[in-house]
């Protein structure tokens, strides 16, 4: 894959009439792909974008989806698959061979429509596993690259099919990081590994050795999720991780013994422990109000998009933070616009992504939305009027204007 890039654009804009958060208009100066300023006269040699009154946001964050095995652009999949995890674990290996999913190519389609829906950053989970090898890993690094300049990619490492069930594959997971993967993962170490001491000294240590951070898929539910959640915070504790470890779905915190889960988001707002939520309909969820006003750190994704496993989703951050709401009963407008908070602050606090918001010095990644407040901007999910990544322009109307060489 070539580099992509984005004609006529230098990083400095200015960009009259949009309005912060939703509130009063004014006028935003950027140079060299930072926020300067608001309010000012627009500098020489800058041409001038009107806003129209848009609502001026920080650049959406998708931070937990699997760019590698996208099904967008081939064609519909017909699901047949059984309704157990380890259904569509193993149905999703098999697949990928015989319908010859191209990493490379299905993680930039993903990352495109990303961009179009407003991302400026994705943290992507990339499968490592016996039979496909690093070639996710690979594929995605390349897409990563490609796009630099256009959405910032994060790569996990993660052992989808199991870890130590799957001899060869700890040694795969240190190979993917040692191409580069930037966070290693981990899956289920009760229900999938069925050793949960073994995955987590594995992944524990994969994270010492390279100094990078830890994102856990904890599909297991109630008292056994509950398990596994603590002995993940132990580990974060021993290590001084604190701020590093992410623990994606956690499912647990939606089981029904209410006492057992304050008592788990004690621990994790002490230990720093990330909660990343996909507003699941079917299954319990993490409850993010509570969460929050416990202080702990809480992100969005969109998990699979158009996959084996399922046929929804379509990359908008937008749309999640509506499934977000929807999930948690959220109604009134400053709910709302927690729910928001999920798929910008709360992903870029969880992806560790720097200089990020609407304050002068802050990196021009942004977008701007139409509607009368930012609640109507959320639920109404209207194409994406303007966004920027590094001060240009990579989308207008919903639609990218990325090039690729």
């Amino acid at each position: 894959m070539e580099q992509v890039g984005i004609s006529g654009m230098t990083g400095d804009l200015y960009i009259t009439r949009v309005r912060p958060m939703g509130e009063a208009a004014t006028s935003l100066t950027v140079h060299d792909g930072r926020i300067v300023a608001y309010g000012e006269a627009g500098p020489p040699g800058v041409e001038a974008i009107d806003g129209g009154d848009a609502i001026l946001i920080p650049g959406l964050v998708e931070a937990h989806t699997h760019l590698d095995k996208t099904l967008l652009g081939m064609g519909w999949y017909r699901n047949e698959v059984g309704p157990r995890l380890i259904d569509k674990i193993e149905n999703e290996r098999a697949e990928k061979k015989r319908l010859g999913i191209d990493p490379a190519r299905q993680s930039a389609r993903q990352a495109i429509l990303s961009v179009s829906h407003g991302s400026t950053a994705i943290r992507s989970h990339v499968d490592v596993d016996t039979e496909v090898g690093l070639s996710g890993i690979e594929g995605v690094l390349r897409t990563s690259e490609a796009f630099r300049d256009v959405v910032d990619i994060e790569i996990v490492a993660f052992p989808q099919s199991g870890m130590l069930i799957r001899p060869g594959t700890v040694e795969l997971m240190e190979g993917a990081l040692r191409l580069g993967a930037h966070v290693v993962g981990g899956l289920d170490p009760s229900a999938i590994d069925r050793d949960p001491k073994g995955h987590l000294d594995v992944i524990f240590d994969l994270a010492e050795r390279f100094g990078v951070p830890v994102d856990i898929h904890l599909h297991e539910p109630a008292e056994l999720g509950a398990f596994s959640m603590e002995l993940i915070i132990e580990r974060t504790r021993a290590l001084g991780m604190q701020g590093q470890v992410t623990i994606s779905h956690a499912f647990c915190l939606g089981m029904a013994d209410q006492d057992y889960v304050a008592g788990l988001i004690d621990a994790l707002a002490e230990a720093k422990v990330h909660i990343l939520t996909t507003a699941p309909a079917p299954r319990p969820a993490p409850p993010v109000k509570r969460l929050l006003e416990a202080g702990v750190v809480v992100a969005a994704g969109s998990d699979g998009v158009r996959d084996t496993w399922g046929p929804y989703g379509n990359a908008d951050m937008l749309e999640r933070a509506v499934l977000v709401g929807l999930r948690n009963n959220f109604r009134r407008d400053d709910e709302v616009a927690l729910a928001l908070d999920t798929c910008t602050n709360g992903g870029a606090r969880l992806m560790g992504l720097e200089d990020y918001g609407l304050a002068p010095g802050c990196k021009a990644d942004l977008v701007l939305l139409d509607g009368e407040t930012l609640a109507e901007a959320v639920v109404s999910r209207a194409p994406r009027r303007i966004v920027i990544k590094g001060g240009r322009v990579v989308a207008r109307n919903g639609q990218s204007l990325i090039e690729i060489a």
